[in-house]
C-alpha cells in the first residue's frame, strides 16, 4: 500500500464514460489521491489493474465483459495489495454480502455523498471495511456469517463465467471467441459445460439466470437471436 508521504493510487472502473469523467475530476480534487487509470469494461479492468497495481479499485457492478463480483474475485486473488470500493446503484443487501464475500473492502451507493466515498477509498486504504450509510454493519456481519450454501456458480471456471456474461449480453459463440482469443468451438464448449453445470437448458434460462444473480443487468441483457437456444 501507498505510504503516509505519497497519495493513494486509484483505478476507476465503469461503463459509463460520463460517469469516469466525474469520478476522476472529484476524486483528483482530492488531496492524498492519484487516479492513475479508469477502464469501461470488467476484462479491460482486470488488465488494467495486473498492470498499474493500484491501491484501490472503484468499481461498479455491473460491467460489459466481466461482471463487478468477478473482477473482484481475481483482483484479491492475483493482487491482493489493492483494495476494491464497490460503487453501485444496487442497493440490497445481498448484493452487499456477494461484494464481502468476493472481497470487497468497501460498498457505497451511487447516489452516495462525494465525501462518503473518499471516507470509503481512505477506509479501504488504510485496511479497513466501510459500508454506506443505509446498510447495518452488525446485520451485514451476521450475514457473512452464515455457511455458503452448495452454489453451482461457484463450481464454474473463470472462463466459463466469462462465457456465461457474454452470452448474457447477446454475444455469438463466434464473437466471444475474437473476445477471448479463442476459438468458436472452445467458447461453444465452455457454454455447454457451463449450462450443464448450472442445470439450463436454454439461453433464456441462461439470461434469466444471469439477471438474477446481478451478473448483467437488465438494459445489457439480450434474447435469444434467431436460430440460438
Amino acid at each position: 500500500m501507498s505510504s503516509a508521504s505519497s497519495a493513494t493510487t486509484i483505478v476507476l472502473a465503469d461503463d459509463h464514460r460520463i460517469v469516469l469523467r466525474g469520478l476522476r475530476a472529484l476524486l483528483e480534487a482530492e488531496s492524498g489521491f492519484a487516479v492513475i487509470g479508469e477502464a469501461e469494461d470488467g476484462l479491460k479492468v482486470m488488465s488494467l489493474a495486473e498492470r498499474l497495481r493500484p491501491d484501490v479499485l472503484v468499481l461498479d457492478l455491473m460491467m460489459p465483459g466481466l461482471g463487478g463480483f468477478d473482477v473482484t474475485r481475481r483482483v484479491a486473488k492475483r493482487l491482493p495489495r489493492t483494495r476494491v470500493v464497490i460503487l453501485s446503484m444496487y442497493s440490497s443487501e445481498a448484493h452487499v454480502v456477494e461484494a464481502l464475500r468476493s472481497g470487497a473492502s468497501a460498498y457505497v451507493l451511487k447516489d452516495a455523498s462525494v465525501e462518503e466515498l473518499v471516507t470509503a477509498i481512505r477506509e479501504a486504504a488504510a485496511g479497513r471495511r466501510y459500508l454506506s450509510a443505509p446498510f447495518s454493519t452488525d446485520r451485514i456481519e451476521s450475514y457473512l456469517r452464515r455457511p455458503i450454501g452448495a452454489d453451482p456458480y461457484g463450481t464454474l471456471t473463470s472462463r466459463e463465467r466469462e462465457v456465461l456474461h457474454l452470452v448474457a449480453e447477446g454475444l455469438t459463440s463466434g464473437e466471444i471467441a475474437k473476445r477471448l482469443f479463442i476459438s468458436p468451438r472452445t467458447a461453444e464448449s465452455h457454454r455447454a459445460n457451463l449450462m450443464r453445470k448450472l442445470g439450463l437448458r436454454s439461453r433464456t434460462d441462461l439470461v434469466r439466470f444471469a439477471l438474477q444473480r446481478g451478473i448483467v443487468p437488465l438494459e445489457t441483457s439480450a434474447a435469444p437471436r434467431a436460430g440460438e437456444h
